[in-house]
């Protein structure tokens, strides 16, 4: 499987663009810890998951599991129990990988791996974000490296409509978990905008 071609693509693909999707939107006075009620109550929670990387496809169950010191280990492995990944991210967001395929173990995949859970962890650093809107949704906007992660709801902030990480000027990855039961959600897809690579995960109900 040639994952040293995503490493490529994610190297290569230029985010540039002449248009800014976020120019219109103005600065609010809204609490930005309102989006705090959209982290997931991952304590052991399993999905029916799905991986679409290029022309390469995964299929298998991923695991959520909160530990005892807080951290939580994030599983994937197919359905005959064989391991893809295994990551941890700690309490205060720190991540380590203790395993992941050899196949997969670029630098490039592993960022990219780590930066799509923690979007679904939802528990970013709120200390330097603010808020803003469009009139028709709030966004909770937090400043990274690179631009910026939009957590972004309804006006009201009760419902949790999408989560973008994006360039200055246009989302790069999108995030969406709908259909929350129990503090978790039953569907959550990830998508990334400029390369072929999207996640896709069903929660499997327990009989």
């Amino acid at each position: 499987m040639k994952y040293f071609l995503l490493s490529s693509i994610i190297g290569l693909v230029s985010l540039s663009s002449c248009s800014n999707v976020y120019k219109k939107l103005q600065t609010t006075s809204t609490d930005v810890k309102c989006i705090e009620q959209f982290s997931p109550h991952f304590t052991s929670t399993l999905y029916s998951t799905q991986v679409d990387i290029l022309k390469h496809h995964l299929s298998g169950l991923l695991f959520f599991k909160q530990m005892p010191d807080s951290s939580t280990r994030v599983v994937f492995s197919n359905e005959m129990g064989f391991k893809f990944f295994d990551f941890e991210f700690s309490k205060d967001g720190k991540f380590t990988k203790h395993y992941l395929l050899d196949k997969m173990d670029k630098p490039a995949v592993v960022k990219t791996l780590e930066q799509d859970f923690a979007l679904v962890l939802l528990k970013p650093d709120l200390q330097q974000a603010h808020t803003a809107t469009d009139n028709h949704y709030n966004y909770v906007v937090v400043p990274t490296a690179k631009g910026n992660n939009y957590y972004i709801t309804d006006t009201a902030c009760t419902s949790l409509i999408r989560i973008e990480k994006s360039s200055k000027r246009r989302p790069a990855v999108t995030v969406w978990m709908t259909e929350y039961n129990n503090g978790t959600p039953d569907s959550i897809r990830i998508r990334h905008e400029h390369f072929k690579f999207n996640i896709s995960l069903h929660k499997v109900v327990k009989q």
